[in-house]
C-alpha cells in the first residue's frame, strides 16, 4: 500500500526522492520502497525522515516501522 502521506510531505517541501536519500545517506531505491509500501524504515530512520520533512513521524508512518532489536 502506497504511503501517500510520505509522498505528499516530500512533495510539499519540493524535495525529490534523491534529496531525501542524499540527506539520509541512503539509496534512492530505499526511499522509493518506503513510498510504494514495499518496505518500511527502522524507527530511527523514520524519525530522521520526519525531521527532514518537518512532519510528525506518527503521521508519516503510523506504526508502520520496523522494530529494531539489539
Amino acid at each position: 500500500m502506497k504511503n501517500t502521506k510520505l509522498i505528499n510531505a516530500r512533495k510539499s517541501k519540493g524535495y525529490t526522492q534523491r534529496d531525501v536519500a542524499d540527506f539520509l545517506q541512503i539509496r534512492v531505491s530505499t526511499v522509493s520502497n518506503w513510498e510504494t509500501g514495499y518496505s518500511r524504515p527502522a524507527l530511527d530512520m523514520a524519525i530522521e525522515v520526519a525531521r527532514y520533512l518537518d512532519a510528525d513521524v506518527a503521521n508519516l508512518f503510523g506504526t508502520n516501522v520496523q522494530e529494531v532489536h539489539t
